[in-house]
């Protein structure tokens, strides 16, 4: 292992102004973020943000990083933590991988990536992940990880014409180390 942020598949590194091309493609995948359709965006949109987020400041301790393959140097997806609750020591995490990119081992290993930065070096205490009811991918991919099922928000988001269950997942850093190793191997 090179770094801390780099794992056999895949590589955390911050997101790049010329990223842009590659999340106009994920969102062409099929027009929907997180099983949500959203609004047709203009490809400014996406460099605006690429470059918005190529010189964010980490700010309390949300940040997004670029999730690409250590093979090709393929940009696939994100991770990230975008809520936090540093007094009590819980953060919340998303991992976005297009739809090309799904199912090879790339969501799994940059969470693992992102839980060990966040337990080890930042001294979290709890992570959570919000994930569709209907997701049954994303349910399994953070079982597998060892996440816990501790809650069901019901018909707490409407898309699709219809409310939809949240289940919220998550995992104590107690519990990330006895199943990952809590620094780089």
């Amino acid at each position: 292992m090179a770094s801390s942020w780099t794992g056999e598949r895949v590589r955390l590194r911050a997101i790049e102004p010329d990223d842009w091309t590659a999340f106009t493609r994920f969102a062409d995948d099929d027009g929907r973020r997180g099983s949500r359709l959203e609004l047709p965006r203009s490809a400014e949109s996406y460099r605006a943000w690429a470059k918005e987020q190529a010189v964010a400041e980490c700010d309390d301790d949300r940040f997004r990083l670029a999730v690409e393959t250590t093979a090709r140097g393929e940009l696939v997806g994100t991770v990230g933590s975008h809520r936090t609750g540093r007094r009590s020591g819980w953060f919340e995490l998303d991992v976005t991988i297009g739809a090309d990119h799904r199912r090879k081992g790339y969501a799994a290993e940059a969470v693992v990536l992102l839980l060990r930065f966040m337990f080890a070096e930042w001294r979290y205490h709890k992570c959570l992940a919000a994930i569709f009811a209907h997701n049954e991918a994303s349910l399994a991919l953070f079982r597998r990880l060892g996440f816990t099922e501790e809650g069901r928000l019901r018909e707490h988001v409407f898309f699709a014409g219809r409310h939809h269950d949240l289940v919220m997942m998550g995992m104590l850093a107690d519990e990330f180390g006895q199943r990952h190793t809590l620094s780089e191997p």
